[in-house]
């Protein structure tokens, strides 16, 4: 199927749950049969409906499986016309997402903590180690 080009209006007309358009970053998928599976429910995604739900899906901070699981949906891209609302957030490659760089900072926190913990523990017990040989 041959991706075809949208108007905001043409996407508008597909907000409802049997018929549900979203443009990211100036793409379009129809994720119609995604509405129930979807994990945060199927009101977010109906909140978003026929609309540029660009700010709403890199707020979340989506995966690298959401983001794949997007591409058998796309449809088409977005054709703007004067007057049509700018984008809010930057088109990808841009700049990269906040979601992206702070799932990495957690990763290196919770080994830095991790570390920090089991140094503390050896410590603590090399210390009880040599009380208990003082006392013998």
């Amino acid at each position: 199927m041959a991706l075809q080009e949208l108007t905001y209006q043409d996407v508008a007309e597909h907000n409802t749950k049997k018929d549900l358009y979203v443009v990211i970053h100036d793409k379009i998928y129809d994720i119609t049969k995604f509405v129930d599976e979807h994990p945060g429910g199927e009101e977010v995604l109906l909140d978003v409906a026929g609309q540029d739900s660009t700010e709403a899906f890199e707020d979340v901070g989506h995966s690298d499986e959401a983001r794949e699981a997007l591409e058998p949906l796309l449809v088409g891209t977005l054709k703007r016309n004067p007057g049509d609302p700018k984008p809010k957030t930057p088109l990808p490659g841009a700049v990269s997402p906040a979601a992206n760089n702070s799932s990495a900072g957690l990763g290196v926190g919770l080994y830095a903590v991790v570390l920090l913990g089991g140094l503390v523990a050896f410590g603590a017990y090399q210390y009880l180690q040599q009380q208990q040989n003082q006392q013998a």
